[in-house]
């Protein structure tokens, strides 16, 4: 594509889609698509992938195969480059036989440049049949992450796809594109699409500077509304009683059906131009809302998560999450639907001490009469963890989702507008070793526990609280009981939720989760392994910058390790040999390694068993199974 007349193609083509030139990153997956014929994207919502596949398909002979996942994507997309001038269609279960077989037979005939449809219609054998038929260069794949069983939006339909690509005819290019993948979900996007090893990964755009996000734990609902109402007022001002376009709007997310209606409701009382989306509202209801989200018709919506993919409004002011979603990918994808249009934006995230045990209860109930997978369930519950360790650390809020994504090119060394670079978020200001002894105390509580009480009556025993549930088991007799006296129940209430995170602590099963210690929280609570975290403010003094505000923790589970050159090229290596080993042993890569393992491993450079059990994730069963191919992994590394 470096010649005159090819350079001048994509400058007409450029134009034709509406731009004058290519935002950061489009070229080179435009390129490397035309040079490599297979390529993964990723970059974040609105960095602009749709492009990435587009201007090929203005380039290229044929019409171009688009999968998509949402009808209304698909809709817009194909509105909105018809209005370019550009031959498009989709093909829909909502639209009748006759329009079906008419836009079929279009395409048959070579009439579009581009045709959108969902996954499910590839095993159509009619479809197929028209598809070769009509010549198709390029296969464009738009939210591969749907094909990720550990992604945070698995949809089976996307499954067929690499049997799909597999038998196509003609051997077309593959563009898969994702907002949000990490490491680990990009390879398993690579190895069920049947792209090879060897397939360019390229990741851009995920710094977002113009988003101050901040993360805060709430104590209750009258809280998490004031903080909501103080949003609200930052960014829009006041309720005007009618939205303009262009005059900004909040996108407030809710965890469940009854909290989205009632934070709505209460919203539209106070005067906002408001209105509630969830799965619970019939089609055409959930449809008229896009819509008038749309035309900025509204100020405020609020939603399940069931409500974003698609939308595309630029000056959303804000993204107000009533509580933690599963995974640092879906909070970013939903939180990223700010300050599209590069404007100043407020991302929010509220926690509480209930977000443990109930994602856990979540987790583990029944789908379709039948018990998870308890792979999946620990998989999840880890991403969830990520999150939460999220959420509670002590350094710059986007470096640590860019190093989470992989995007170190990205990394800014402190965004300067989050709550931690402001200094919102502070520290107990404690030596390691105080740290680590009443990490220890709090965990010999939670030993105690273990199994027969929830996470706040080990806290009570901690403090030395009276609660008949302690005197049942004696439990206000023993050595542990008073042992925190001196630390005020909410500050311990929240070290234990930071233990949580950290792994060291976990919940039964049940509509009445107990706290259990873990295996790892054993060997913290003896001193056997490391204890040591950033411990929760001792006081709360807003706009205090202190010492811990802003520089790395001092606890590695906080943040993904940061890598040298030489240590994130032996990463680079050991995902390979990861993907190698799931093929071959035919499971997903995360139950060969998660990427957080991985990094410890690069980090560490373990050189027998011994090492690399002391790397997370890493236990006998795992280092017995795949420890002897890792290490030979690093060893070659080495030499």
């Amino acid at each position: 594509m470096r010649d005159a007349a090819a350079l001048e193609q994509m400058d007409a083509a450029l134009a034709t889609l509406g731009f004058e030139s290519f935002r950061r990153g489009q070229r080179e997956a435009v390129e490397q698509l035309f040079s490599r014929n297979r390529v993964l994207l990723v970059a974040p919502t609105g960095g602009g992938k749709s492009l990435t596949y587009q201007l090929p398909a203005l380039l290229l002979e044929g019409t171009t195969l688009v999968v998509c996942p949402l009808i209304s994507l698909m809709e817009d997309q194909v509105s909105a480059l018809s209005r370019r001038g550009v031959s498009c269609t989709y093909l829909a279960s909502t639209l009748d036989s006759d329009e079906l077989r008419h836009r079929m037979r279009n395409a048959r005939e070579g009439g579009y440049d581009l045709l959108y449809v969902a996954p499910e219609r590839l095993s159509y054998p009619g479809f197929r049949g028209m598809l070769a038929e009509m010549g198709c260069p390029l296969v464009a794949i738009d939210e591969a992450h749907c094909i990720s069983e550990w992604g945070h939006d698995f949809r089976p339909d996307y499954l067929q796809i690499g049997e799909f690509l597999d038998a196509f005819p003609g051997n077309p290019r593959v563009l898969a594109c994702t907002a949000t993948a990490t490491p680990v979900v990009r390879d398993e996007i690579v190895a069920k699409l049947g792209l090879g090893a060897d397939t360019p990964q390229l990741i851009h755009g995920f710094a977002r500077p113009n988003l101050a996000l901040r993360a805060v734990e709430v104590s209750g609902i009258r809280e998490a509304r004031a903080r909501v109402d103080a949003v609200l007022a930052e960014v829009l001002e006041a309720p005007t009683g009618r939205a303009l376009a262009g005059s900004g709007a909040v996108i407030i997310y809710a965890p469940t059906r009854r909290k989205a209606d009632a934070e709505g409701e209460r919203l539209k009382s106070l005067g906002w131009k408001a209105a509630v989306y969830h799965a619970g509202l019939s089609a055409s209801k959930r449809a008229k809302v896009s819509e008038r989200f749309s035309a900025g018709k509204l100020e405020v919506v609020v939603a399940t998560n069931a409500f974003g993919m698609g939308i595309d409004r630029a000056d959303v002011r804000a993204v107000v999450h009533l509580g933690p979603p599963g995974s640092i990918e879906a909070y970013y994808q939903e939180v990223g639907r700010a300050g599209r249009d590069g404007e100043p934006a407020v991302g929010l995230l509220m926690t509480s001490t209930q977000d443990f045990p109930l994602r856990r209860r979540l987790l583990e109930l029944d789908v379709d009469g039948r018990a998870p997978d308890p792979e999946m369930v620990e998989h999840k519950w880890s991403t969830f963890l990520e999150l939460m360790r999220w959420a509670d650390s002590g350094s710059c809020r986007h470096d640590g989702i860019l190093r989470y994504f992989g995007d170190e090119a990205e990394v800014l060394g402190g965004c300067g507008r989050c709550d931690v670079c402001e200094g919102r978020v502070e520290s107990a200001d404690m030596s390691t070793e105080d740290s680590a002894l009443v990490v220890r105390k709090l965990l010999s509580a939670v030993a105690r526990c273990h199994g027969r009480l929830g996470l706040g009556a080990a806290v009570r025993l901690a403090k030395g609280t009276q609660d008949p549930r302690l005197s049942r088991y004696g439990l206000d007799e023993v050595r542990t009981f008073g042992a925190l006296q001196e630390f005020a129940e909410a500050w311990l209430t929240r070290l234990g939720r930071r233990c949580v995170s950290a792994g060291w602590v976990s919940f039964t099963t049940g509509d009445h989760p107990m706290v259990l210690l873990t295996d790892e929280g054993g060997a913290v609570m003896r001193g056997t392994m490391s204890g040591s975290i950033s411990l929760p403010p001792l006081s709360s003094k807003p706009g205090r910058r202190s010492r811990a505000a802003g520089r790395p923790s001092a606890d590695r589970r906080q943040d993904p390790i940061e890598l040298g050159p030489e240590a994130a090229e032996l990463f680079e290596a050991l995902r390979v040999h990861r993907l190698e080993v799931s093929r071959a042993h035919a499971v997903p890569p995360y139950v060969v390694a998660s990427d957080r393992t991985l990094r410890e491993v690069a980090a560490l450079k373990p050189r027998d068993m011994d090492e690399l059990l002391q790397a997370h994730g890493i236990g006998p069963a795992k280092a017995a199974r795949f420890g002897e191919g890792i290490l030979g992994v690093v060893a070659d590394a080495a030499s």
